[in-house]
């Protein structure tokens, strides 16, 4: 876990106790927005040799600029143990290379990608590429999608569409190669709708192909780098098996984990994180425990008493009215359906969500959060012509008929609730 093939020892000693820190209280660092500081100068100087003539100003500059970034999280880190580590380490880098605490702070571009950091290694074990190694087998892998957006609304690798309260902490997936937890936070004070705020991703070691390495986001801390800095699956032969790919700064990275055929994205989307896969089925059921996976959402949905029932949902929410404070910041159904229909214009349940996620939240970003997820569904999802889901009634999903639910009541009577409000 260095910064790079020039990088001293001291420098590496330094990176692989912070590495330490992040991973053994996440929560802290979270909470003190260290984790970009890092990802950033270690993206900046990854290849670089600071005793080099030539490199040592660009190595200082991004040194000042790690100082900087870690400067303004002072207030939050004070009692983070993490951030007094980066602290100290930045100081002793700076006199190890004569780099002067004055001078230019912006962080030059990231250096360029050596050719087997930019695409996989053609002499990379067949066995550290899914599909390569599947196709000489057998017939082509059966792949399928799961899905998490908004406040939040769930797809399954099974296609059950859940809209869920799980707030808290939840795993999302976990099998033999993979880990998955988000932790969802209410949108309004005391509301019982919540949204995705953090992402922790754990893609465990894999034979030849990868180390194990976590890659980690919250809301306004999307990096491009795993959670020690690195891009790639680590030191391995197949290390670049694994990436993560940047597509547009702290709003947009997919991951490609090509050793387990699976792609992830995931988003920021205002205040709040949306997250697709693409996995095949037989990677999705390596479990070795079967009868301990019942809070695996994306595989067995989330539990009935954390689900929003539809039908229900008026009752509950006028029995609590005077509890609760009103969530609705300005939008009648009239105008969040008018709303919704500028990005959604097919009225299935990614439309519905976008509708009834305004209502409740009053958030305008909802409407790109469902515009985003149906996005990945279309790019994800194995069958294309299976984009669009419906809710069904219960009588005719027994039947294999899909009806939508009359989500209009439903968001006719919220309104009418916000009005006597």
């Amino acid at each position: 876990m260095g910064m790079g093939r020039g990088v001293g020892p001291t420098a590496l000693g330094f990176f692989q106790i912070l590495t330490a820190f992040l991973c053994i209280f996440p929560a802290v660092s979270f909470q003190c927005k260290i984790l970009k500081c890092n990802s950033d100068f270690w993206a900046t100087t990854t290849g670089t040799n600071p005793t080099g003539a030539e490199e040592a100003p660009r190595f200082c500059i991004a040194l000042r600029a790690y100082a900087h970034c870690i400067k303004r999280t002072a207030r939050t880190c004070r009692g983070d143990l993490a951030y007094h580590s980066a602290v100290h380490g930045i100081e002793d880098l700076m006199t190890q290379n004569n780099c002067s605490k004055v001078g230019p702070i912006a962080p030059p571009q990231p250096c360029t990608q050596p050719p087997w950091d930019s695409q996989e290694r053609s002499d990379s074990p067949e066995i550290c590429n899914y599909e390569r190694s599947f196709h000489k087998h057998s017939a082509a892998p059966n792949y399928t999608h799961c899905g998490l957006f908004g406040d939040p609304h769930l797809r399954t690798f099974t296609e059950n569409f859940q809209t869920c309260k799980v707030r808290g902490s939840w795993p999302l997936i976990d099998n033999n190669y993979l880990y998955v937890q988000v932790t969802n936070t209410p949108v309004l004070p005391g509301a019982a709708a919540t949204a995705t705020s953090k992402l922790t991703i754990i893609f465990k070691s894999f034979q030849e192909c990868i180390d194990q390495k976590v890659y980690q986001a919250e809301t306004d801390e999307l990096p491009a780098a795993f959670a020690d800095g690195s891009r790639n699956g680590g030191d391995k032969h197949g290390a670049n098996s694994l990436r993560v790919i940047e597509k547009v700064s702290g709003q947009h990275i997919e991951i490609q984990a090509k050793y387990i055929g699976t792609t992830i994205v995931v988003r920021q989307v205002g205040r709040y994180l949306t997250f697709a896969v693409r996995m095949p089925e037989e990677v999705v059921n390596a479990i070795e425990d079967q009868d301990n996976q019942g809070l695996y959402l994306c595989l067995r949905g989330c539990p009935l008493n954390e689900q929003i029932d539809f039908r229900t949902f008026r009752a509950r929410e006028v029995a609590s009215r005077g509890k609760l404070a009103p969530p609705g910041q300005g939008f009648t159904y009239e105008t969040a359906v008018a709303k919704c229909k500028e990005k959604l214009p097919v009225e299935d349940l990614y439309f519905h969500s976008c509708v009834f996620d305004l209502l409740t939240s009053g958030d305008i970003n909802f409407t790109l959060a469902a515009y985003y997820a149906f996005e990945d569904v279309k790019m994800l999802h194995p069958f294309k012509e299976k984009a669009h889901i419906y809710e069904r009634t219960q009588e005719n999903s027994a039947r294999g008929r899909p009806q939508l639910l009359p989500l209009v009541v439903l968001f006719l009577s919220v309104q009418r609730w916000l009005v006597v409000l």
